[in-house]
């Protein structure tokens, strides 16, 4: 027996765990990352064989190639040893509850459903190397003797049991343990998945009955005669084990293995469907506007592999249903898409929200959305290519999780995501819009890097979709903000990051491969979709781009809500885009709700004067931006701001006389100062990029964000000095400049104070630090917060909440103390967050909000169903879109 090292590399040896075949177990403390992980090493007599070491290191890439919840994972490789996620729990219960053993078994399936998928054969799965970790989640041990797809070897000598020999493997040995073994395995025979698919069965009888199916003989011979030639006695299964499990069983344990259960992820299906399953629900709502949308009964159909050049004539028709997916509402709001599409198009993810909004999932044979627990906050999901895994963006983080379930995984920072994609070579390409450009980072966390780079005059690249192939990337690119109308559509190849423009005027774009083996690339211009020719070779667009889908649902800023898959189906939300026909209301405690500027329009940014007789805001006129100011009382309104390019994020002076704002798309972008009454030409405060966000009550200090050296929003003051028609501001000086995401800075009335939020814990939160500083910081808000605003008549901070309510929060100050109060919510009226712009402010007498809000009936009423369109792409080829 060989001594237990002290230490490998930076790893602290705690105790020996367990020895196998092909090496000794260790626990061992992770002292970089103080976390505790499982080490394998080889034993001494093996570690000078070149042979065995090999060996070693094949195990080594063949884990760390599988990336899957139900499979304990591999962190890497330090002195000749494999440093493997600790799985602490208990082993694989032998007899189970039924619907404990049917839960454990769909788990253990979608692990080897996984491995399978990577061309991988486990070859020795057994209840031994099975175990349940502590959170009920089933974790696969031991491929040490996993054999990858272009392995063509089968076996060890059959000496030791139950872990067989270390001998390497060929045709005539025997390895893996006797009772778990298949046929063809014990006889020596090359193997294959179906392997797998065997021992799966009689793993699961074991969970059922209690005993092993092959374990009663004396020896390993016996044992293997069992296997070869018995027939496996099913009549010992429990009674209530139902007959669509007894099937399935009976299917994995046919002798033949060309007559066997042909893919574990049938079995994972199989276990899925209970005995009396009935069809989804689904209802069906008024027709679908297109003349060529045939409202019909669901039914998906999978298809066709990923991005395949041909499918079977005829085209198949056009099937066009609106389908009631969930009874909670579906939240959608300026964060991104809130709906996402698998690749087959057989899964589908979507926001909904009960108390605030979370990640939820179904196959579309299911009767309900499954909640994805750990997702709160959650916006803009997509897949990964094989479907197993959701991508998506929350409290300022790019995060992915299992669609089994399990804790969400960090990847990267991302504030304000506006999109992202999951390309084929295992890396993410995301769009942190605070940041500008797109970013690149490996789906299995690590260093983030920036992909692209934003030219002259550029304020956004968004929206990335990845390429088959991982070959480019097509993008949204824009000078302008919160309205993409006007903006390009980008391709960057990744090959020699040469990037052009595609298209103009759009955004949101998509690839698609029809049947007959075009290309179309497909964005979005107000809220309807175009096709046009598109060459994924040489990255270029070509002819005319026309209309093929109308009513689809669009948000200024944050994109459609569009998801297609890879087979032709396409989902969508329907209506207009947000604030098409929006209105600017007093809104009361009671949920009251009048109209304060009614005429249809698209409006942001509602702002009272000091004295609370104006109200400043930005109007949405086709692609641009202005301020308009509206006299309340007479309920006059005009247009003040004439600079081209979008005027928006308007901020009062204290004496009501002078208005801050930001203005881009142009060659002289920056903060501008100009008169609220609209005479006088405007004057630019600040060159750049800046939003600007509060002025002290003093007059002599403006707050406002921009970005800073390595990308992040930080929050900024400089002093107002001069003539106040045409004032000078001074240096910027940095108020808050950290790793995480500052933004929407709020000078307190008694200028003591400066309210902001920033995702420093994970999640955007509402905090207050003293002003001018330095001092501590107390978070306000408890569960999720935004966009600040001060109370002008007592002592209550508003902010509004991850639920779209608009939260209260009293306060007490001492010294240099903040004291915040428990929040609770000012009224149940749900405030929607517009284009990452404030949609409400407060009254002046504290009593009223202004809140800018979708007025047509289909921006009020809750949405809980989407549209589905069948055959997306053969229509397509039928109706020659060019």
């Amino acid at each position: 027996m060989s001594p237990q090292p002290a230490h490998i590399a930076h790893y602290r040896i705690v105790s020996k765990l367990g020895e196998g075949g092909m090496g000794q177990v260790y626990r061992a403390r992770d002292e970089r990352l103080n976390r505790d992980v499982a080490i394998k090493v080889l034993p001494p007599a093996l570690a000078g064989d070149a042979q065995y070491i090999a060996r070693f290191e094949r195990e080594a890439q063949t884990l760390a190639a599988l990336n899957h919840p139900n499979i304990a994972a591999i962190y890497g490789i330090e002195s000749g040893a494999i440093v493997m996620e600790l799985v602490e729990g208990e082993m694989l219960p032998c007899p189970a509850p039924l619907d404990t053993t049917i839960e454990y078994a769909r788990q253990i399936a979608a692990g080897l459903e996984a491995a399978h998928e990577k061309g991988i054969v486990h070859r020795d799965l057994k209840p031994a190397n099975i175990r349940i970790s502590r959170d009920g989640r089933v974790k696969l041990l031991d491929f040490g003797l996993a054999k990858s797809g272009g392995e063509t070897t089968a076996s060890a000598s059959a000496s030791i049991s139950p872990t067989m020999s270390l001998a390497m493997t060929q045709a005539g040995m025997i390895l893996g343990t006797a009772a778990y073994m298949s046929p063809e395995q014990a006889r020596g025979k090359p193997v294959d998945k179906r392997a797998d698919i065997w021992a799966f069965g009689v793993v699961l009888y074991e969970i059922l009955t209690g005993r092993q199916l092959f374990g009663g003989g004396e020896t390993v011979t016996d044992t293997l005669a069992s296997v070869v030639k018995d027939a496996p006695d099913l009549n010992a299964l429990p009674a209530e084990t139902p007959p669509h499990i007894r099937r399935l069983l009976e299917r994995c344990l046919r002798k033949d293995p060309a007559k066997r259960l042909r893919d574990i992820g049938e079995a994972r299906i199989a276990l899925d469907e209970a005995p009396d399953i009935t069809p989804p629900l689904v209802v069906m709502r008024r027709p679908n506007r297109l003349a060529w949308a045939i409202v019909a009964a669901l039914a998906i159909a999978g298809g066709a592999g990923w991005w395949r050049a041909t499918r079977p004539a005829p085209l198949r028709p056009l099937l066009g249903l609106n389908v009631e997916i969930s009874d909670l509402p579906i939240s959608a709001n300026n964060a991104g898409s809130m709906l996402a599409l698998s690749r087959d198009g057989l899964r589908i993810a979507v926001v909904a929200r009960k108390d605030k909004p979370q990640l939820y999932t179904r196959m579309l044979n299911q009767n309900q959305l499954a909640v994805l627990a750990g997702t709160e906050g959650a916006h803009t999901p997509f897949f990964s290519p094989d479907g197993r895994w959701i991508g998506f963006g929350a409290g300022g983080k790019l995060k992915k999780v299992s669609v089994d379930g399990g804790a969400p995984t960090t990847l990267a920072d991302a504030p304000a995501l506006r999109g992202a994609s999951w390309g084929d070579d295992g890396n993410i390409v995301y769009a942190p819009v605070l940041a500008g450009s797109l970013w690149r980072v490996s789906a299995n966390g690590g260093a983030a890097a920036a992909l692209t780079k934003l030219g002259p005059g550029e304020r956004t690249h968004r929206w990335p979709e990845v390429l088959p192939g991982s070959r480019a990337v097509l993008f949204t690119s824009h000078m302008g903000s919160n309205v993409y109308d006007d903006a390009n559509i980008d391709v960057i190849s990744l090959k020699d990051g040469q990037r052009r423009t595609v298209r103009k005027g759009g955004f949101s774009p998509h690839y698609a491969l029809l049947p007959d083996g075009s290309e179309r690339l497909l964005y979005v211009r107000q809220t309807t979709l175009f096709s046009g020719k598109f060459d994924s070779g040489a990255l270029t667009a070509a002819g005319d781009f026309v209309p093929v889908l109308e009513d689809v649902h669009s948000y200024p800023a944050a994109g459609a809500s569009v998801a297609l898959s890879a087979a032709g189906t396409m989902v969508y939300g329907r209506g207009i885009a947000l604030g098409g026909t929006s209105k600017i209301f007093w809104v009361e405690p009671s949920g009251r709700k009048d109209p304060i500027y009614a005429p249809a329009g698209t409006y942001f940014n509602p702002r009272f004067s000091p004295d609370g007789k104006r109200i400043a805001f930005t109007v949405v006129a086709g692609a641009r931006y202005d301020l308009w100011v509206e006299d309340i009382a007479r309920g006059a309104a005009s247009r003040i701001s004439f600079l081209e390019g979008s005027n928006a994020d308007p901020v009062w002076t204290p004496d009501g006389k002078h208005l801050v704002f930001r203005s881009s798309g142009h060659p002289k972008a920056g903060i501008y100062w100009l008169r609220s009454d609209g005479g006088g030409e405007p004057h630019r405060l600040l060159e750049g990029l800046a939003n600007p966000n509060s002025i002290s009550s003093d007059g002599k200090r403006l707050a406002f964000v921009k970005l800073s050296s390595t990308g992040s929003p930080d929050i900024f003051t400089a002093t107002l000095t001069g003539d106040p028609e045409n004032p000078t501001l001074g240096e910027p000086e940095a108020f808050l400049a950290t790793g995480a995401a500052e933004v929407f800075p709020a000078f307190s009335p008694d200028g003591r104070w400066m309210a902001y939020e920033s995702n420093e814990s994970g999640r955007a939160e509402v905090y207050v630090r003293p002003f001018p500083g330095p001092g501590a910081r107390w978070q306000i808000s408890t569960a999720g917060g935004s966009l600040p605003i001060w109370s002008h008549t007592g002592r209550e901070l508003f902010y509004r909440s991850e639920d779209e309510r608009i939260m209260t929060v009293s306060y007490t100050t001492q010294a240099n103390s903040f004291v915040a109060g428990v929040p609770r919510p000012w009224s149940d009226v749900t405030v929607p967050l517009l284009g990452g712009m404030y949609a409400s402010d407060v009254a002046p007498d504290g009593k009223r909000l202004a809140v800018a809000m979708p007025s047509a009936d289909e921006g009020q009423r809750p949405r809980t169903h989407v549209v589905f369109l069948l055959n997306f792409f053969d229509e397509m080829v039928r109706l020659g879109a060019k």
